[in-house]
C-alpha cells in the first residue's frame, strides 16, 4: 500500500472513529486527524474538506457492505437460507460501525443536492444486487421469480428504516435479523409462480 493509500486509509478510518465518538456533525477535522495521527497538511493533501471525506468513507463502507453480503450468500442454497445469509451478513456489518450506518442514513441526507448522487447510486448497488440475488439458482429452483427493482426499493427502505429506529433507540443491532428475514421472504416469496 503506498503511503498516500496510507495516509486516506487512515484519515477516513479516523473520521469512522470521530463519528463513533462525537456523531458526524459534530466531527471536525481536528478530530479525523487525531484519530489518524497525522497533520491537517495531509488531510488537506487528500481531501477538501470534512464532507468530501464523509463521503468516500460512506461510498467505501456501502461497497464493503454489497461485498460482505455477496461473499456470505450461497447461490445454490435454498431460496430461504439466502435470505438468511443475506439478512445475518447486512446485520453484521451494521453491527460493526452502527454509528457510521446512522450517519449515512440520517446525516447524509442533511448535505443537500451535492450527496444525491452517491444517495442514488447506494440505492441502486443495493437494488440491483437484490434483484440479481433473487434471480439466483436457488430461487429458480423453488420456481420464485427475481423480485422487481420497485419491491426490492420498498423492502431495502423499510430494512433501513428499522435499522436507524433500532441504533437510534440504542437497541442490539442483531434484533432486526428476524423481522428482516420474515419481511424479505415474504416480499420475495411472493414472486412464486
Amino acid at each position: 500500500m503506498s503511503d498516500d493509500m496510507s495516509f486516506r486509509t487512515r484519515l477516513l478510518d479516523g473520521l469512522a472513529a470521530s463519528i463513533g465518538e462525537r456523531g458526524y456533525r459534530a466531527s471536525t477535522v481536528a478530530d479525523i486527524v487525531r484519530h489518524a495521527r497525522t497533520s491537517k497538511r495531509t488531510f488537506y493533501t487528500e481531501f477538501t474538506d470534512k464532507e468530501q471525506c464523509f463521503v468516500e468513507l460512506l461510498r467505501a463502507d456501502h461497497e464493503q457492505l454489497i461485498a460482505e453480503i455477496r461473499a456470505a450468500v450461497d447461490p445454490e442454497a435454498l431460496w430461504d437460507r439466502q435470505i438468511e445469509q443475506a439478512a445475518a451478513a447486512y446485520v453484521a456489518h451494521i453491527g460493526a460501525r452502527p454509528a457510521i450506518t446512522l450517519s449515512w442514513i440520517r446525516e447524509l441526507p442533511a448535505l443537500g443536492a451535492t450527496v444525491r448522487t452517491i444517495q442514488r447510486s447506494a440505492m441502486t448497488g443495493l437494488t440491483e444486487m437484490l434483484v440479481e440475488l433473487s434471480g439466483s439458482p436457488g430461487f429458480r429452483r423453488a420456481e420464485i421469480a427475481p423480485v422487481s427493482r420497485e419491491l426490492a426499493v420498498i423492502l431495502l427502505g423499510g430494512l433501513r428504516e428499522l435499522t436507524a429506529l433500532t441504533v437510534e433507540d440504542g437497541a442490539p443491532v442483531d434484533s432486526i435479523l428476524a423481522p428482516a428475514v420474515t419481511a424479505a421472504a415474504a416480499v420475495l416469496g411472493a414472486g412464486r409462480r
